[in-house]
This record gives structure tokens, sequence and C-alpha cells, in this order.
């Protein structure tokens, strides 16, 4: 069985399509920390600034708010081989207005954003791959905007498409809440798309 490290390296080495040397992978050994968290437990509260950030090796989570009705809205499902962070928070050490809380038993790899600045100056790779990371980010994020005047049906449509494997992962409840539905409204969806 691979090791979180093996894991986290090809991954570096997959998304960056560069190498890492013996001595990248000691300086990434070094500063990045295994933290485990149970089913349910914070990996960052609203109003905490972040001083961590986390890569996913097993397990899944999710970053939502609570509206002033006590609502909850998920803005992102993560899951292996992504990153946790409030990125504001992180990078400008200002209160976080998300929360992250595990939805299975989590192990991450964690970082803090003065490591991270050292890994970006010294390790080739780990810039490339966050070079890639940012553009990814971004196009997401613009997708995620669009998504707003899609239908219903579009947006759950979308969601099947690029995440598929989310559907068996998460409950019915947390996919509405991420696409902004109903649960019933959802349910209807699904019906329909059966038929």
């Amino acid at each position: 069985m691979m090791s979180n490290f093996e894991v986290f390296f090809d991954y570096i080495q997959k998304i960056s399509g560069k190498l890492l040397s013996e001595d990248d992978k000691d300086l990434l050994m070094t500063h990045f920390k295994t933290r485990k968290l149970r089913k349910r437990q914070y990996f960052l509260q609203e109003g905490d600034v972040c001083k961590y950030i986390g890569f996913i090796v097993k397990g899944s989570a999710r970053t939502f708010t609570v509206d002033e009705k006590g609502h909850e809205h998920i803005l992102k499902l993560s899951v292996e081989n992504w990153w946790l962070t409030d990125f504001e928070s992180f990078y400008l050490l200002t209160p976080s207005r998300f929360n992250i809380e595990a939805l299975e038993e989590l192990e991450v790899l964690q970082s803090t954003n003065a490591e991270i600045e050292e890994f970006l100056k010294n390790i080739p790779a780990f810039l490339a791959m966050s070079n890639v990371i940012s553009q990814n980010n971004t196009i997401a994020t613009q997708k995620r905007m669009q998504a707003i005047n899609y239908s219903a049906e579009e947006r759950y449509e979308e969601l099947v498409s690029n995440y598929p494997h989310f559907l068996q992962r998460f409950p019915q409840n947390m996919i509405a809440s991420y696409l902004g539905l109903s649960s019933e409204t959802l349910s209807r969806i699904k019906k329909n798309a059966l038929k």
C-alpha cells in the first residue's frame, strides 16, 4: 500500500508534469504534517483564521456557510487528492466566513502559509502544480458562477458529467444544497432522468 507521501508526490508530479528530487521530497516530508479528523470534526470554523492548507489523502469534507436563518449552504464538496483551505483567510490572515467539516474519517497532509511560500520558491514541481491548480480553480469558479443562470436540471446534469462520483459519495440533501436546490426538486430531477 502506498504511503500518504507517495500518494502526494505522485499527485504533485502528475499535475505539474515535473519530477520531484529526493531533496524536494525530504523538504515536503519535513514540513507537511499528517492530521486525522473524525467524522463531523472541523478542519476550519467560521470566524477563525485559516492557518493551514490540507491535501486530502483519505476521506471527504464539505465547505459551507450558515445564513442568518440557520440554513446551511454547501459551497464545495471535497474528496481524495483535493485541497482544503479558505484561500482568502489563508493568504490574507482574515477571519474565515466558512466552515470546513469532515464528512468521513479524514486524513490530510497540512502545511502553513510560510511553508507553502518556501515550497513555491524552492521546489519547481510544487510551483508548477500550484499554477495548474490556480488555473483550474479559476475555471471552476467561473463555471460555478455561470451555473447560477442554469435551470435545476442543467445544474444536475453538469454535476453528473463533471463529478459523477459525488452521487455515490454524498447524501442527497448535501448534493441538493451544493446545487442550490431543495431535496424534493433533486428527487424529481433524478426520477425524470431515469425515464
